[in-house]
């Protein structure tokens, strides 16, 4: 009898394609653990089907994300947790595994989600954390960012950060806090809402960077959130800077 199991897991994006699985592309976060789950419950007539909190971008990463999954299986939590990592490619963790409600849904049941977006500005090369930031080529105004993030919170139609032009649902999300910490070389922008469209808080970076830059004046960015126009934000930020750092529920 198949039941529905919780997985919380971080993964470094650099090599795959994104989370979501892809025909013709074997390297995606979803179709690898989907794989591995498949094999462990002998199931390849009905191949296991992994529904995520989110779909990340390729080359974006994830500290803790969630995903759900019905499994016919008489391994225990601990066992299925080790089977998984045992399987995984090196760059793909499963911390936590736990039997849950068939309602549990990991997408629908989402409360909200943070991101962080890390930047790094300075002369020397972050040679362990290159393949986790965005390297600038100078140090924007840090004050001015805030001060734009400040239009950017709350609940807005956020069509033009949204990197899909074909989007028929609502863009309209609730962004309830933007914080950007300082830390030595580092700029980390920290983002928390119920929701992200298609590469917006990519956008969301980009804009903002642009703004720290002097392109894009403060104020100007009331007028790009109510646009709705994509062409009139800032450039997609590139994915490497971005992970998943939770998701509530």
């Amino acid at each position: 009898m198949k039941r529905n199991y919780k997985f919380i897991i971080s993964y470094d994006g650099t090599r795959f394609y994104g989370w979501e699985r892809q025909p013709n592309k074997e390297m995606t976060i979803q179709g690898k653990i989907e794989s591995v789950l498949t094999r462990m419950t002998n199931s390849e007539n009905e191949p296991v089907n992994l529904i995520g909190a989110g779909r990340t971008d390729a080359g974006v990463h994830a500290r803790a994300t969630c995903a759900n999954a019905f499994l016919d299986t008489d391994l225990t939590e601990e066992e299925i947790k080790n089977y998984m990592n045992k399987y995984l490619p090196e760059d793909i963790s499963v911390n936590e595994v736990k039997a849950c409600s068939d309602r549990f849904h990991a997408r629908y049941n989402a409360l909200g989600k943070t991101y962080r977006y890390t930047c790094w500005c300075g002369n020397s090369k972050p040679v362990f954390d290159r393949k986790y930031v965005t390297i600038l080529d100078s140090k924007p105004d840090v004050e001015k960012m805030r001060k734009a993030a400040e239009f950017l919170v709350g609940t807005h139609d956020f069509k033009s950060f949204c990197g899909n032009s074909k989007m028929k649902k609502s863009t309209v999300r609730c962004v309830d806090t933007i914080n950007i910490e300082e830390s030595g070389n580092y700029i980390r922008i920290y983002f928390h809402g119920n929701g992200f469209l298609q590469n917006m808080v990519r956008i969301l970076t980009g804009t903002l960077l642009e703004v720290g830059y002097g392109s894009i004046p403060v104020d100007s960015v009331k007028e790009i959130l109510s646009a709705c126009d994509r062409q009139k934000a800032g450039p997609t930020a590139p994915p490497q800077g971005l992970c998943m750092m939770k998701v509530d529920y």
